[in-house]
C-alpha cells in the first residue's frame, strides 16, 4: 500500500504539513518496501485557485491508496474520493508520527472535506 503525507521537510522525521493542495512536498511511503519517495508540489504554493485538485491529481498518479493531511476541502476531496483514495485527517507533529498513529487504527476516514476552498 501506499500512502501520501503532506510535509515541507524531505524525510519521515519531517513536519506533517496541515495544508493539502499548499503543501511544499507529499512523500509517498510504500508500506511494503517501507521506503519513500519525495513529490515537489511547489507549482501549487501560489496558485492562484485549483491547488486542491492539482495536488490531488498528483497523489493519485503516484499511485496512493491512501493520504494522511492536516485539512483538505471539497474539491480535493472529491478527486481523492473519485480515484478510490481515502482521506485522513491528522495533527501529528511528523511524518513518522502520522504515520504510525495510522498503523495503530488511531486516524479515522474522513467522510468528506473538514474546510471551505481556497482555505490557507
Amino acid at each position: 500500500m501506499k500512502i501520501a503525507v503532506t510535509t515541507s521537510g524531505d524525510n519521515l522525521a519531517a513536519p506533517l504539513d496541515s495544508r493539502f493542495g499548499r503543501a511544499a512536498r507529499i512523500l509517498v511511503y510504500d508500506t511494503v518496501t517501507k521506503g519513500f519517495q519525495m513529490i515537489d508540489n511547489t507549482q501549487n504554493l501560489n496558485a492562484a485557485q485549483g491547488a486542491g485538485i492539482q495536488a490531488a491529481q498528483t497523489v493519485a498518479n503516484a499511485g496512493a491508496n491512501a493520504l494522511i493531511t492536516g485539512h483538505c476541502g471539497p474539491k480535493a476531496f472529491r478527486v481523492l474520493h473519485a480515484a478510490g483514495i481515502k482521506v485522513y485527517n491528522c495533527e501529528a507533529a511528523t511524518v513518522g508520527d502520522a504515520l504510525n498513529q495510522l498503523e495503530d487504527g488511531k486516524l479515522q476516514i474522513a467522510s468528506g472535506a473538514d474546510v471551505e476552498g481556497h482555505w490557507l
